[in-house]
């Protein structure tokens, strides 16, 4: 590179204002930076002007720099080719599950129109959704749906300040240490051992499952980290980013309700046990006696059906149409479907004559259903409303509790403040119970005086039409009475003759 161009002439004669080749194989103008940089030399060459040895350099950085950026970008593609092909294998895993019903061309159409309306957080129709929710949601979308019914819930009821959670990051929470790791690591391997997501030790699917759940029980202090959490995070995180399983499921335990069966008391979940007693009771007597017989409580086979909304214990894509329906119509589906299960396999659960008989097929065999099955217990749960009867079963819960305490024998005088105390803070929680549900009473009321209104503006322009056409008929009227007026007797008279002939009354015409 330090010799000067006259001594890089051809050999063979050739004609000295004519650079060598640099590099063994000479490549294009297209491919070669060079050529492109040295294209304007040349032609400067043919002008009688030579470049000195440092100019030359200069050309040759900078052909390198370009070279070196093309390599990078290649390599970045080459990155981001692999990216994407590992994104859809790793979505290909999550969804590895058969999906219960099937989701016709058009139902996908409609889902796709209101997927655009969850970016605009348009209000839509809830019976419009429940209708197109029923006829079935796509697998590969499913995550967005859940998201899209999250903003139309939010947009009807809005939590007050008491009740939402910290606003914290999920990238803020990630940095944190929490207590209760070693809790966490242990579920990690229970959690869909069989499901290719989550069966590799420290794979991608348990790094991302520990990372929501250490994130929540930083997040919610009073919970922090229950079991049950785990599964209910790994059906979010088969659908769904990490970030939007963590939303979603601060989605289901603030907004929807369901951390209140995660506190440390566990009352909520002894009023969910007496409240499906209780449906059992109401609906179906002989299976209620039958497992009274036997001393078999809810508690026995219920309980991980509530904790882990009946992912621990049922086919993945059963417990995903379940997650539908939670996400439009909240806590109250855990009952309607423990109800339809129980129900659909009442002969058989009757058959079983003892107690060990009885919980076997409570926890291996009814979970063990058919497609068909599964279909049709969905399609009940679709159908069946027990909000009235939960609410009533809660309160006669309550009223139970305090007249058992008050029939318990009198304490002595050390132990009445303790008894006070507890006393107190259950009167607390219970009235922090009924706050929320006379909010969510008055946000049901907000939502019925805008449909009022509606209703009202719609009878004022109904009554404004009633007025116009009445008027118009008047002036009709008055027209035909003008045009009888006009018209001979003889045409008169022919006119009541074809009316007769037509079983028409002329009264009637003018009227």
């Amino acid at each position: 590179m330090k010799k000067s161009p006259s001594a890089m002439q051809n050999q063979d004669g050739g004609d000295g204002s004519e650079l060598l080749p640099l590099s063994p194989l000479v490549p294009s103008l297209e491919e070669d930076p060079l050529a492109s940089i040295l294209q304007n030399d040349d032609s400067q060459d043919k002008s009688g002007e030579k470049k000195n040895s440092e100019e030359l350099q200069s050309l040759w950085r900078k052909a390198i720099h370009q070279q070196i950026l093309l390599l990078r970008m290649e390599k970045e593609n080459q990155k981001l080719e692999e990216a994407s092909r590992d994104e859809l294998q790793s979505r290909k895993v999550k969804l590895d599950y058969e999906e219960v019903g099937s989701c016709q061309k058009d139902v996908i159409n409609v889902w796709d129109k209101k997927l655009l309306n969850c970016r605009a957080k348009i209000r839509c129709d809830m019976e419009d959704i429940h209708a197109t929710l029923k006829d079935g949601v796509p697998k590969n979308r499913r995550g967005e749906i859940w998201q899209f019914l999250a903003v139309q819930h939010r947009v009807r009821h809005r939590l007050s300040n008491k009740q939402q959670p910290p606003d914290i990051s999920y990238k803020e929470l990630l940095k944190q240490l929490t207590t209760q790791q070693h809790a966490i690591l242990v579920d990690l391997g229970r959690t869909f051992p069989t499901h290719p997501y989550f069966s590799a030790q420290l794979g991608a699917g348990q790094l991302s499952l520990f990372n929501l759940l250490k994130a929540y029980s930083l997040l919610d202090k009073e919970v922090g980290y229950c079991q049950g959490i785990s599964f209910v995070a790994g059906v979010l995180l088969l659908h769904m980013s990490e970030e939007q399983a963590f939303e979603m499921l601060k989605f289901l335990m603030y907004d929807l309700g369901f951390r209140k069966q995660y506190r440390p008391d566990m009352m909520s979940l002894q009023i969910q046990m007496y409240q499906l007693s209780r449906l059992l009771h109401d609906y179906h007597r002989d299976l209620y006696n039958h497992l009274e017989e036997n001393e078999i409580s809810p508690s026995l086979y219920a309980a991980p059906w509530f904790l882990t909304l009946l992912a621990s214990q049922f086919p993945l894509g059963f417990v995903a149409r379940v997650f539908d329906i939670i996400f439009l119509q909240g806590t109250e589906v855990i009952f309607k479907v423990a109800l339809s299960l129980l129900s659909s396999q009442e002969v058989q659960i009757m058959m079983c004559d003892t107690f060990e008989n009885i919980v076997e097929f409570l926890k291996n065999t009814l979970p063990d259903m058919t497609k068909l099955q599964m279909e049709k217990i969905i399609t009940q749960v679709f159908e069946m409303d027990i909000s009235k009867q939960l609410h009533a079963y809660e309160v006669e819960y309550h009223v139970l509790q305090d007249e058992l305490q008050d029939d318990s024998n009198p304490c002595d005088d050390g132990e009445a403040p303790e008894k006070l105390e507890r006393m107190n803070n259950q009167l607390k929680r219970q009235n922090m119970d009924l706050l929320e549900k006379l909010q969510a009473a008055h946000a049901k009321l907000q939502s019925v005086e805008s449909n009022l209104e509606d209703v009202l503006a719609r009878e004022s322009k109904m009554k404004s039409l009633i007025l116009s056409l009445e008027q118009e008929k008047t002036l009709y009227r008055k027209t035909i009475e003008k045009i009888c007026h006009h018209l001979p007797a003889e045409a008169l008279s022919a006119c009541e003759q074809l009316l007769k002939e037509a079983d028409c009354h002329p009264n009637m015409i003018w009227k």
